[in-house]
């Protein structure tokens, strides 16, 4: 649902982007895009339920979408769509194999040790989480660095600049946090709980999302674009985006390992938490 209709926004906007040639509406739609795909980072970082995380994160994903949009790469926001697609309705698929497993419970701090229990779909979670966060030669990796390129070799607000690297950062911070809820923590449900629900008509399907998720981005890639995008860039600004989703990443490493009795700062920000649950 999330990778398909929700989409159709965005591609009813590339496919009358001619249309909208109006500097004005650009930059607004740059603006909104960028805040949403901001605020949604946030706030998947102080969601507990499984699908508001992932819904948070399709979130995210469709602003990063309308901003490059907006910016005037139709062709690079289509690819994103197409990739996002793939590994976000594997990840989709996932999350609904773990909440009938687990009872019809989504409270991701209720989970933990899942990859003992239904490794092949463990799996699945984690290539999605990756392709997700951009890690290299997977389908989101194509997409998102050839955007977050065109960004940097553009000439942008410094605003705009800082709000798509800081997004990207979110995205691996909410993912290592999700990862640790689900994977490593201690498994916190019932003692005595029936965790074995894997089937092969489900995983029939995601196996097939996970070659996708695997070989899309470069298939895509020499399918949608008839030539190569000049990018020319230093080696700092290069390796921008595996710099800032290594600090993402240890940031969510750090806040999830942190116990209650620590003088934890991110529990200080918790009240904030009623408000962004709420959007």
């Amino acid at each position: 649902h999330s990778s398909t209709l929700v989409t159709a926004g965005v591609y009813l906007l590339i496919r009358f982007n001619n249309l909208l040639v109006n500097m004005f509406f650009f930059k607004m739609l740059l603006l909104l895009s960028g805040l949403t795909m901001f605020m949604a980072g946030i706030c998947a970082n102080y969601e507990f339920d499984l699908k508001k995380i992932i819904a948070f994160s399709t979130l995210s994903q469709l602003g990063l979408m309308m901003s490059i949009l907006s910016m005037g790469y139709g062709d690079l926001a289509f690819f994103h769509l197409l990739t996002h697609a793939m590994f976000k309705a594997l990840l989709f698929m996932c999350a609904g194999v773990i909440i009938h497993m687990m009872g019809d419970n989504q409270d991701i701090r209720m989970m933990g040790g899942i990859s003992f229990y239904i490794p092949l779909t463990s799996l699945c979670v984690n290539i999605s989480n990756l392709a997700l966060c951009g890690i290299p030669f997977l389908a989101g990796f194509y997409s998102k660095d050839i955007i977050l390129e065109m960004v940097s070799m553009s000439n942008l607000n410094l605003f705009i600049y800082y709000l798509y690297y800081v997004s990207t950062g979110l995205t691996m911070f909410y993912t290592l946090r999700l990862l640790m809820y689900l994977m490593i923590s201690d498994f916190s449900l019932l003692p005595v709980y029936n965790l074995y629900d894997e089937d092969f008509v489900m995983l029939s399907g995601m196996f097939l999302l996970l070659f996708m998720s695997l070989v899309s981005g470069s298939f895509l890639s020499w399918l949608i674009f008839s030539y190569p995008y000049m990018i020319y860039l230093s080696f700092n600004m290069k390796m921008m985006v595996i710099y800032v989703s290594l600090i993402g990443a240890l940031i969510g490493f750090f806040v999830s390992n942190m116990n209650i009795y620590s003088i934890n700062k991110f529990l200080m920000t918790y009240n904030l938490s009623m408000f962004l649950s709420l959007m």
